[in-house]
């Protein structure tokens, strides 16, 4: 399977001033595998591999002491190999397990550089926030692992050419001939239902059926809630995260996305429930987007009291929310209120895999613009999403005229174009929108 992330691994390994890298990521997005099945098959003679769920012997080891000669003079005893500084990968899977082993990178960072050596762990932010954890500050590389995106979806179904032709009909705001803009809609359509879990991807691309592929989203849900409760400090606190993950459909739901806490449960406050969002976020299973008024830069002006949630893969919300395969993949019949949360949770994961900021705008006259994105250079945009071809956006207009931004984003089922200083991007091209990207578009005259 295919990885776009497989480059940033590469060129981690070729840093001469690289740090133990640390993997991030909610469970089940596929860390193990592109390490070890990818990027340590591809790039490295051999992997020294442990998983601290179930290998005690080098956990204990590893208690005793954290030093990097007592680490790999073990790690040879035990595996009866020799760790090669060059040609080895050190694979520290599941480390939040084991704290002293994640305190052992900051040793390596500071006295054997030299070693390839990479910690992953699915619920690492979770134990990160727990009081006493110890974390290397500043002695590790960290990259995030999100579920495979909209690109390598199209990718790993043998559709490189058609990502050539919307990023080209992209970059020149060129339209895709009708019959190419239906086919990367359909696509685009059974990624609204299948979402980005290598799992999920993986059973629909063996046995060419979405039915059968979305049988791993349940089971993935419900690893998802077993995780709650094992790690949760007792019942009580598991059954609020619980509550809470179970209604992001009702959240979204809403033509008022904006989150409420009674929706959880009736009674409901962030007294109540405010650290369960952030067991979820810190899980890296939900995304939030700050509401925040204009300025830079935004995060100096952001509301945090009021936000959005979205759920981290798409086809995890499809499945949550029971949402009927047929509506999906027959567009006549789905309509703006239905499919509407599903296309702007899409549109948020896209952001996020994109290493874009999640805000959003609303003024006190009911104008909201859903995601404000802030470039590198210091340019805000507003991005405006449509589930389908009525594409009339009162809020933008509204929002244009307050502001007048040098261009604005406009995605939709409709094909690509630029009018009025508004870019036209169809919803199978989201991918396109990067940081690089939005500094360098060019309004038409």
């Amino acid at each position: 399977m295919e990885r776009l992330i497989l480059k940033k691994l590469v060129a981690w390994k070729n840093n001469k001033k690289r740090k133990p890298l640390l993997l991030n990521g909610a469970r089940q997005v596929g860390k193990t595998y592109l390490v070890k099945e990818i990027f340590g098959k591809q790039y490295f003679d051999n992997i020294i591999y442990v998983n601290f769920e179930t290998n005690n012997i080098i956990s204990k080891a590893i208690d005793e002491n954290i030093t990097p000669d007592y680490i790999i003079k073990n790690l040879e005893l035990a595996f009866n190999e020799k760790i090669d500084k060059e040609k080895t990968l050190i694979f520290f899977d599941e480390i939040q397990n084991n704290t002293r082993a994640l305190t052992s990178l900051k040793y390596f960072c500071e006295n054997a550089p030299e070693y390839h050596i990479i910690g992953a762990g699915s619920l690492l932010g979770v134990h990160i926030k727990e009081k006493n954890f110890s974390f290397p500050v500043g002695k590790v590389d960290i990259l995030t692992i999100y579920p495979l995106t909209f690109e390598e979806f199209l990718l790993n179904t043998n559709n490189s050419l058609l990502i050539e032709k919307i990023k080209d009909s992209f970059n020149n705001d060129t339209p895709l001939p009708e019959i190419i803009h239906n086919k990367a809609l359909d696509l685009y359509y059974d990624y609204l239902i299948l979402g980005g879990m290598p799992e999920v991807i993986k059973a629909y691309l063996e046995s060419n059926s979405i039915i059968s592929a979305i049988d791993y989203q349940k089971n993935i849900i419900e690893s998802y809630k077993n995780d709650i409760t094992k790690y949760c400090k007792n019942g009580t606190e598991a059954n609020k995260i619980i509550l809470t993950f179970d209604s992001i459909p009702i959240q979204l739901a809403k033509d008022n996305k904006k989150f409420q806490y009674k929706l959880i449960k009736k009674g409901g406050t962030s007294a109540i429930f405010g650290d369960s969002l952030s067991w979820l976020k810190n899980a890296g299973i939900v995304n939030i987007c700050t509401k925040t008024k204009i300025g830079l830069p935004l995060k100096m002006y952001e509301e945090i009291d009021s936000f959005k949630i979205y759920m981290n893969d798409i086809g995890l919300l499809t499945n949550l929310s029971n949402f009927p395969i047929y509506l999906i993949k027959n567009r006549e019949a789905v309509n703006e209120s239905m499919i509407g949360m599903l296309t702007e949770n899409y549109i948020a994961s896209s952001l996020v895999y994109n290493d874009l900021n999640l805000n959003y705008w609303k003024n006190d006259y009911d104008s909201e613009v859903d995601f404000i994105l802030q470039s590198k250079k210091g340019l805000i945009i507003p991005l405006e999403v449509k589930a389908n071809t009525h594409v009339k956006a009162r809020s933008l207009n509204n929002y244009i005229k307050d502001f007048n931004p040098k261009y604005a984003i406009k995605i939709s089922a409709k094909n690509f174009g630029f009018k009025n200083n508004i870019k036209s991007v169809p919803l199978y091209a989201a991918f396109c929108i990067t940081n690089d990207i939005l500094d360098n578009i060019t309004p038409k005259k």
